[in-house]
């Protein structure tokens, strides 16, 4: 059988089939072209109910190496722990973990079932990393246009890769500049890990689908739509097939490890991207380049780049100076060694056993904090690694960085900025911009939630 991750050792392009659990479509390719080709099968992309990955593997041939993706989306590492035992005993050992687009059936908590949280991908790796003998590959999106935006993705992918992920699987995207800049930051820091890229052949309804629908984190932008749309009308939508062969044969001149095929699992549609594979696959990158060019009309470079709004780059007067008030504060009363003793020898006590001034406690904790940073009570406070900015604000409750769902600074859900282009703004002007690349955040155990994390904390503290 041929061997995903040693093709990516061995330096061979190869090209992953992405495969929905929903899709009654089993046909499986082992080539395409003169790349070899695998099976990559995604994780509740079409419901919040579909398959899981893992069933799914046992309907195509173990012949054929798979791709598990398992999302962190209404997840706790408890349902990890489970899939990894899983995917062990089914001798599936290559996977692709994502934190995951908001759930459809999302519950924000106010009323009702507590609030959905989503297991990040940071998290997911570190405890893969530690049960041994997986291949783990993690998803980054370079197609963030503001800089804060951008900013927080490559520091988060920092997280992701010092966490221990062996290969990187971009999100799917049309600019070839920033898929550029992601090979160029790889080889700047000296990253050895893999990267391959999403393709899909773009037809014009799945655009304005993915435009419609505020597909999370794809930029489609009005140049692209009209091309689509005036290729559609005089009849030329083979162009949708020739544009992915070229970009899959751009990014093998490019050095990237493979591609990540999305929306081309039929046979007939898997042979024409073939052919035209085969019909270009002799010329250069700046030939390539050239005819990728042509085909969308770029003029300016900027075809592929959301319209960006004027607004500050800039963190507020009072987002800096709440940042030295709570700073201040942390170190007094958390990292002095008199704090620590002093906290250690009061919470030691018994008395906080019972029920009632453990309630007392926890319920003075959320006052005191909710106020001000948003609080909810987690058990296990991380605003010392966080800057001060709690990441229970964040709809999925991530605290090492932001999901790949932002667009120009704007949360997935629509309805707030993206703390983490906050806290990437904010870094960079108190000069803490190491904290969110190097600090990586465990996940909050579900025993530990609605504790006092001033009472966790001092407990855990050596003196």
């Amino acid at each position: 059988m041929l061997n995903f991750f040693r093709h990516l050792e061995h330096h061979k392009f190869c090209i992953l089939v992405e495969y929905l659990t929903s899709s009654k479509t089993h046909h499986v390719v082992q080539n395409i072209a003169s790349f070899s080709a695998f099976i990559a099968i995604a994780d509740r992309l079409h419901s919040d109910h579909d398959m899981a990955p893992l069933e799914a593997s046992q309907h195509y041939p173990e012949s054929v190496d798979k791709v598990l993706h398992f999302a962190g989306k209404g997840r706790d590492i408890q349902d990890f722990e489970l899939f990894l035992q899983q995917a062990k005993a089914a001798n599936i050992n290559n996977l692709l973990l994502l934190t995951g687009d908001k759930l459809k059936e999302h519950c924000h908590g106010q009323e009702g079932p507590p609030r959905t949280r989503y297991l990040e991908s940071v998290n997911a790796v570190m405890v893969a990393k530690r049960h041994g003998g997986f291949h783990l590959g993690v998803a980054f999106n370079p197609f963030k246009y503001a800089e804060a935006e951008r900013d927080a993705q490559y520091l988060k992918l920092h997280k992701k890769l010092k966490a221990g992920a062996d290969f990187i699987i971009t999100q799917l995207g049309y600019d070839m500049d920033a898929l550029k800049q992601a090979k160029a930051f790889l080889k700047h820091y000296h990253y050895p890990q893999k990267i391959l890229a999403c393709v899909m052949p773009l037809s014009l309804a799945r655009a304005n689908f993915m435009v419609k629908n505020k597909v999370a984190g794809i930029v489609i932008t009005p140049h692209m739509l009209k091309v689509l749309a005036d290729e559609k009308q005089v009849g030329l939508s083979d162009r949708v097939y020739l544009r992915c062969a070229l970009q899959i044969l751009i990014f093998k001149h490019l050095g990237f490890a493979g591609v990540h095929l999305s929306a081309c699992h039929k046979r007939e549609e898997q042979m024409l991207l073939e052919s035209y594979i085969e019909q270009y696959q002799h010329l250069d990158l700046v030939a390539l380049e050239a005819l990728w060019n042509s085909l969308w009309q770029v003029k300016t470079g900027k075809e592929f780049v959301p319209e960006l709004p004027y607004y500050s780059r800039q963190p507020t007067s009072s987002q800096l100076i709440k940042y030295q008030q709570l700073h201040f504060m942390h170190e007094a009363l958390f990292e002095s060694k008199i704090a620590k003793g002093v906290g250690h020898f009061i919470f030691k006590a018994s008395f906080w056993e019972h029920t009632p001034a453990a309630k007392a406690l926890l319920k003075t904790e959320f006052i005191s904090k909710h106020g001000v940073v948003g609080c909810e009570s987690c058990g296990q406070c991380r605003l010392g690694d966080t800057l001060y900015i709690c990441p229970e604000t964040c709809p999925k409750g991530l605290a090492n960085g932001p999901c790949g769902g932002t667009t120009l600074d704007r949360c997935e859900f629509g309805d707030r900025e993206c703390i983490h282009s906050v806290k990437a703004r904010l870094a960079k002007a108190v000069g803490q911009t190491d904290v969110l690349k190097e600090k990586l955040i465990p996940t909050v155990p579900i025993k530990v939630r609605g504790t006092s994390s001033w009472k966790n904390w001092y407990l855990a503290t050596e003196t």
